[in-house]
């Protein structure tokens, strides 16, 4: 299978659907995510305080988007209909078949649900099964452990830290912890991902 680079396009599960990420999820994405410093700790924006602050959030991912270093998409809860949070896929090599899965943040309330597990679960099919990627990595911060410990889960390998990587909004240099899963290692990961997400 020749690998071919990802494209805007919706992944459907049981609990959540991924689209492609609009202005228009702002509203509930700051209803969701807005003013919540321990949703944006670790991110690489400050917390956004107001919707506007948010706006601008999504106009720099949706900027990266236009450049074609990203495909950014809305997670949104079919329960409620709304837009819970945003995933991405940044990087993608169709020469070298891999990519990074990044940029996620999701409402607190959401946190250690279903929710994460099945996004993570179909954007993994979509790489490695239709895309044909042969390596997908995520990288975080080294002080945050929630991040690693949910990366762990998924299945994928520790590769390295990269340190003084990036500097953090207060001006702080953060090392990158860096995590991969390759295509000979994605069926058994598969099937643990599908067993703890009810339903899907």
């Amino acid at each position: 299978m020749t690998a071919r680079l990802p494209s805007p396009t919706v992944l459907t599960g049981r609990h959540v659907r991924l689209e492609p990420l609009d202005r228009a999820h702002v509203p509930d994405l700051f209803a969701t995510c807005g003013a919540d410093d321990e949703v944006w700790r670790w991110l690489p924006d400050p917390t956004p305080r107001t919707e506007a602050e948010l706006g601008a959030i999504v106009d720099d991912r949706l900027q990266e988007v236009e450049d074609g270093s990203c495909v950014a998409f809305a997670v949104i809860s079919l329960e409620s209909g709304k837009a819970i949070g945003v995933t991405c896929y940044f990087d993608a090599s169709a020469t070298n078949e891999l990519l990074e899965i990044g940029g996620t943040w999701y409402g607190r309330a959401y946190w250690r649900s279903a929710v994460n597990t099945e996004a993570k679960l179909l954007l993994l099919t979509h790489a490695f099964d239709e895309l044909g990627m042969g390596r997908v990595l995520w990288k975080t911060d080294h002080l945050n452990e929630r991040s690693q410990n949910a990366i762990r889960r998924l299945g994928a390998q520790y590769e390295g830290t990269f340190r003084r990587h990036r500097r953090r909004p207060d001006g702080s240099w953060r090392d990158s912890v860096h995590f991969s899963m390759l295509r000979d290692e994605w069926p058994a990961a598969r099937e643990r991902l599908t067993a703890r997400a009810p339903g899907h």
